[in-house]
């Protein structure tokens, strides 16, 4: 396709040319990955993934991106070959400080912002690819009464041979958009291993699950493309958004941030129906009279969970739920001691993490600095909730939380959305920061008003 084409077609749909480059390499992805199925042997499934990998990474970026991935994943191989006790955490700094410094570097931000595109969003997903793999091999080398569940399923015991590691890390342009997942896993789907190893419930089909994934991104960006027009986030910085009166601001807010979700919901569901059709979507039989396959390990969000949470502390179970699970697994729970419960520094630290992952623009590190203290606000609830377990004040609280979900969430992402310092504090400062307010003055009052103990907390003490 030539640029006038490339042109035209990009200005009819409404983005620039580097974007629609993107989206076609991105929707390329699912016969890339379909074809996977019928590569005859495991070291050709693995130079398969890779290859294409590669392929659909220059397509959309150019050359220079597979240079930005070869750096650190080479640099995390070599730290397994040559100090596998310290590979782990050499890795994690020197893998995020070189995303840090792309992130600097083509400020991606801003770019997003004003319709561009760069390799800066999959480099943060082959990070992520990287540091866990890495940090499953150094695993390897524990005694296995001392890890945890996660770290027992995913932990490498011998090092991955560089076609096995560099197929894990570009496969079929999964590294566009992720969903993260798991060194162990693609080696088994690989090698048809584990559930992939044929067996007496037959070869599972795809095809109703990879046709549920395509319908949804439809919709979503149908949906999309419908509201953008009408609620931009230019809006905030407007002189006629500082005439409206609180509630109509609070609920532009609103409509804005849930109107970008759709674009994230699109761009999930395309690569939750790549993965699908590989095979590697597969986690499994169900446990009826008549197994059906489940296909949900390529889960990144599910829309009404977002959309209905009934609690903060839901949303990182619903939304970009593979990252939110690496979080937790190579950040969360590796900051507990051992012999000690988690408190709200390391879910701070997690946040921050996660922060520091999408970029270093003001708008990100304010939003996860929020969503600790909407998490922390939350539990508030959810443990007066508790106490007031079959009462009439307990639907109450559940009504509250929602509410609470739904105001704070998307005040909080404005931030998110908007990156800048200036346009976030003009945000907040539209509607008085009640989303800031509203969690602190919970998380206070927590230390004053102490819900009892459940009474089945107490029983189980006797016993």
């Amino acid at each position: 396709m030539g640029l006038p084409e490339m042109e035209s077609m990009a200005s009819a749909i409404g983005v620039s040319v580097p974007v629609l480059r993107f989206l076609l390499c991105f929707v390329a992805t699912i016969p890339v990955s379909f074809l996977h199925r019928f590569v005859p042997s495991a070291v050709g499934r693995h130079l398969y993934a890779a290859v294409t990998g590669a392929v659909l990474s220059y397509l959309s970026f150019g050359f220079s991106s597979n240079l930005h991935f070869f750096g650190p994943m080479l640099l995390g191989y070599a730290s397994m070959v040559l100090s596998r006790r310290f590979c782990g955490i050499i890795t994690f700094f020197a893998a995020f400080g070189y995303l840090i410094g792309c992130h600097v570097y083509y400020m991606s931000g801003d770019a997003w912002k004003e319709g561009g595109i760069d390799a800066t969003g999959a480099l943060m997903v082959i990070t992520l690819k990287i540091i866990s793999c890495v940090i499953n091999y150094q695993d390897g080398l524990l005694k296995e009464e001392d890890l945890r569940e996660a770290q027992k399923k995913n932990r490498l015991l011998k090092l991955p041979s560089l076609p096995e590691y560099v197929g894990y890390c570009l496969c079929c342009g999964s590294h566009f958009a992720g969903p993260v997942y798991e060194m162990k896993d693609y080696l088994d789907w690989t090698e048809r291993k584990g559930i992939w190893k044929p067996s007496e419930k037959g070869n599972p089909s795809p095809l109703g699950s990879t046709l549920r994934a395509l319908l949804q991104a439809a919709i979503c960006m149908g949906l999309y493309l419908y509201l953008v027009p009408l609620f931009p986030l230019s809006r905030f910085t407007d002189p006629l958004y500082q005439e409206w009166c609180f509630f109509k601001r609070l609920g532009y807010q609103y409509m804005a941030c849930f109107t970008a979700r759709w674009k994230y919901y699109f761009i999930w569901s395309i690569s939750e129906a790549a993965i699908i059709i590989s095979g590697l979507g597969f986690s499994g039989w169900t446990n009826s009279s008549s197994p059906k396959p489940r296909w949900d390990r390529a889960k990144n969000v599910d829309v009404l969970g977002v959309e209905l949470a009934k609690s903060s502390v839901q949303l990182p179970l619903v939304w970009n739920i593979q990252v939110s699970t690496w979080l937790r697994h190579y950040v969360y729970e590796r900051l507990i001691q051992k012999g000690r419960k988690p408190g709200f520094f390391q879910l701070l630290a997690t946040q921050t993490v996660s922060a520091v992952w999408h970029g270093l623009y003001p708008g990100y590190i304010i939003f996860f600095v929020q969503s600790a203290l909407m998490i922390a606000g939350s539990r508030v609830i959810y443990r007066w909730q508790q106490a007031a377990t079959g009462t009439l004040f307990e639907k109450i609280l559940v009504l509250m939380n929602f509410g609470y979900t739904l105001l704070v969430l998307n005040y909080s992402a404005v931030g998110f959305m908007v990156l800048s310092l200036h346009e976030t504090l003009t945000a907040y400062g539209s509607v008085y920061y009640v989303g800031t307010i509203v969690p602190v003055v919970l998380i206070l009052l927590s230390k004053v008003v102490k819900p009892p103990k459940p009474a089945t907390s107490k029983a189980r003490k006797v016993e």
